[in-house]
């Protein structure tokens, strides 16, 4: 079957030709297009990021595409047709590192491998295979040699000594098993691991986020990708800091944990240079941008990975540590096996099989694994020890405002007070909320963009107050917004005359932003926060895998905060809290045996995340709770909490298994071995394989059904949808340059 379909009016339109199609499926080539390995990253990643496509695939050798499509089969010809590869705001779909140059590397090494092997077997006279071998055995010998003068009894020395003692008997033949096994080992241990990196690292590098740019007409909001060198970046309290760069004006306190480990947050002022991935904790600051946006991030976030492979699980350590022990053991079977038997056939059957390979690649292996199968489901974390936490613990502790409710609340009333309007005051209370990640924040700014209404900066420089809210000045009068406590007790505004009435009345079921200018009310946004409807079923599955003790931590109300726990079903419920009293009570329930999940997304999380055995932020929530947790979720769903805790349940089953299997199968073949059943070479050959197939398994995925089945089909992972950063002729948010001609009434 063939055909072509080329969209009618794009221009430089992509030309298709089909080349065999099926129901849901259809396989094609593209048509007058030298297919890069990069152009098929990203031409695969356009693909898979859209609705109806299930899964994409492109072979940049044949330059073929094939579709597993939703639908009509011409929606899915129209997504390719419309496609063209000269589309510079696709680029941002894909790293700059393409993931297909790891898969053709290794693949080559390996066909090398494996053909000159074959070549030397076939038709290598037998001196000349027999010095090749001698040759080849010098660099696993020395290994050997240059542990034990640092004084170590390491797997090194058993291969050492395993190749010496075939090679003394003119086994030649055994011995370039031994290090044509050892060597396709090293291979793939080398090739599964940075495969897993890579994947990773792509997963979290195409989390692209905006950064506010200071422009002549003002403040924008721009995708980091469009972020140039020379460009001056506003970062306020609380986010993190985009990209590297030198502070040109302001001053702020830096958390630079990430990248030197301290605890304490450093100064910058005016020239002092900052880095990406660090976070303001206090003040802002304008920075002039070193390099692109995104230029290094790939880069950075491999090594923020490898750099938390060290926070290796307690199961993993000791895994390593019983296969160090076991390597003099090894050596005492040898040379007992040689003093009972006189046999050195039998004693170097026993050299040939070592218990440290198997545990020293399969236990990283499932570990990585395991974070890179988190990822598909846009979660992220940071080391193996806090999947082996998750899979202990007993206590989850809930944030409630945009974790438990919905992500995106929104603004059902707006009450004026003092005589002002409706949009004045939803006008003022985005200008001074759009600058802080949160759920409440967002939905105001939402609100005033929906109803067309244009803040440009009006204010001076914003003042977060963790866990109450926002002040700042405008026409030399101090406004405030944020919970009634800290309007109303902390400020000591008041309630117009004659206004109380209308205050009174103000609706119960809604959370409540309060807005003041000079010490008086002048306005109350009312919110709606609906419980997520897959919460209270979240929670069930949780105590299905483990959890004993659900708990709801809110600053909200006593009554707002009874009614929602009453619906989700939590266990205990704690309103009007500090954030300093949710970091207490996660203490408190460590200090009693519990191992304590805290999940939240705000500033006022940050203590409590950091004091818990795993803190999970929730990836749209502010920059430095998912700084200091130490897992991240993109949250589209709570049900991302029941996969991660699955995974980390499998995890430890997956890893006591691998531990099982290795001791016992290993075991066994030193036995055979010493029985005289088993020769060198086959235990050798059996002993690699294992540990192959161990590694394997280790890597496949831990969850048998991906998402929940749709007609029988399960579900992919979806990609983050990219429409905004793909069309830049929409308007890009924020501040914007079209200003209410009514003048506002703080310059009445």
């Amino acid at each position: 079957m063939g055909g072509s379909f080329l969209r009618r009016g794009v221009r430089k339109a992509m030309k298709c030709t089909i080349l065999h199609e099926g129901k849901g499926r259809v396989r094609v080539h593209v048509c007058a297009v030298q297919m890069t390995l990069h152009r098929a990253d990203v031409l695969e990643a356009y693909l898979n990021g859209q609705d109806n496509i299930q899964k994409a695939t492109v072979y940049e050798r044949t330059g073929d595409v094939v579709l597993t499509y939703r639908g009509s089969r011409k929606d899915a010809a129209a997504l390719l047709a419309a496609y063209r590869f000269d589309n510079e705001e696709l680029e941002v779909l894909v790293t700059s590192h393409d993931s297909r140059k790891i898969n053709q590397e290794y693949q080559e090494k390996m066909v090398s491998l494996v053909a000159g092997r074959v070549f030397r077997k076939v038709f290598l006279p037998a001196p000349i295979a027999a010095a090749y071998t001698v040759w080849r055995s010098i660099a696993f010998v020395w290994k050997g040699v240059r542990c034990l003068l640092h004084r170590k009894l390491e797997v090194e020395v058993l291969d050492a000594l395993s190749i010496t003692a075939s090679l003394l008997r003119g086994d030649y033949s055994t011995a370039g098993s031994v290090m044509f096994l050892l060597t396709v080992g090293s291979l793939l241990e080398e090739w599964t691991r940075k495969k897993s990196l890579d994947d990773l690292a792509r997963s979290m590098a195409l989390n692209v986020d905006k950064v506010w740019v200071r422009t002549p007409q003002g403040e924008v909001l721009v995708p980091l990708t469009r972020v140039h060198a020379g460009d001056e970046v506003v970062v306020r309290s609380g986010n993190m800091i985009p990209l590297d760069g030198m502070v040109l004006e302001g001053e702020a306190m830096v958390n630079q944990a990430a990248l030197t480990g301290e605890s304490m947050p450093v100064r910058k002022t005016t020239g002092a240079t900052v880095y990406a991935g660090t976070v303001v904790e206090e003040g802002e600051c304008v920075l002039v941008a070193k390099a692109e946006g995104g230029a290094n991030r790939y880069d950075k976030i491999v090594a923020m990975i490898e750099e938390s492979e060290k926070l290796k699980s307690g199961t993993e350590n000791r895994a390593l540590q019983l296969a160090d022990r076991l390597v003099p053991w090894c050596l005492a079977g040898t040379v007992a096996t040689y003093a009972f038997t006189r046999n050195v056939t039998r004693a170097i059957s026993i050299l040939m099989v070592d218990f440290s390979c198997a545990l020293k690649l399969s236990m990283p292996l499932a570990v990585l694994s395991a974070m890179r199968e988190c990822g598909e489901y846009h979660i992220t974390v940071k080391g193996g020890k806090y999947l082996e936490a998750l899979a202990k613990a007993d206590t989850i502790v809930f944030d409630k405002t945009g974790t438990l409710t919905r992500a995106t609340p929104q603004v059902v009333q707006v009450v004026p007070f003092s005589g002002c309007g409706e949009q004045e005051v939803l006008q003022l209370a985005a200008c001074l909320e759009e600058h802080f990640p949160h759920s409440m924040a967002n939905a105001v700014v939402r609100a005033a963009k929906e109803r067309g209404i244009s803040h440009e900066e009006m204010h001076s420089e914003v003042e977060y107050i963790v866990a109450h809210g926002i002040a700042s000045r405008v026409g030399g009068k101090r406004v405030v917004i944020g919970s009634a406590h800290f309007i109303f007790e902390d400020e000591g505004c008041t309630i117009p005359a004659g206004e109380q009435a209308k205050f009174d009345g103000l609706d119960p079921q809604y959370s409540h932003l309060y807005l003041a200018a000079s010490g008086v009310l002048v306005g109350v946004i009312c919110i709606a926060d609906p419980l997520r409807p897959e919460a209270a079923q979240v929670l069930r599955q949780l105590q299905k895998l483990g959890i004993t003790q659900t708990v709801m931590m809110t600053g909200d109300s006593d009554r707002t905060a009874r009614a929602i726990a009453a619906q989700v079903g939590v266990d205990r419920c704690f309103a009007e809290v500090l954030p300093e009293d949710k970091a207490a009570f996660v203490r408190d329930a460590k200090a009693e045996g519990h191992t304590v999940v805290m999940i939240g997304d705000g500033i006022n999380d940050s203590p409590a995340l950091s004091a818990a055995d795993i803190g999970i932020a929730i990836h749209s929530g502010a920059a430095i709770a998912r700084e200091i947790a130490d897992v991240t979720i993109r949250a589209d769903s709570l049900e991302e909490l029941v996969t991660l805790k699955a995974i980390a349940n499998a995890l430890q089953k997956r890893v006591g298994s691998n531990y099982r299997f290795v001791l016992s199968f290993n075991s066994a073949l030193i036995l055979l071995g010493a029985l005289g059943i088993l020769p060198p070479a086959t235990s050798a050959m059996l002993h690699n394989l294992s540990t192959l197939g161990i590694s394997l398994r280790s890597m496949t995925d831990l969850l048998e059904q991906k998402l929940p089945c749709k007609n029988g089909t399960p579900e992919r992972p979806q990609m983050l949808r990219r429409t905004e950063i793909m069309n830049p002729s929409q308007p890009k948010g924020g501040c914007c340059t079209n200003v209410v001609r009514r003048p506002p009434f703080w310059f009445r």
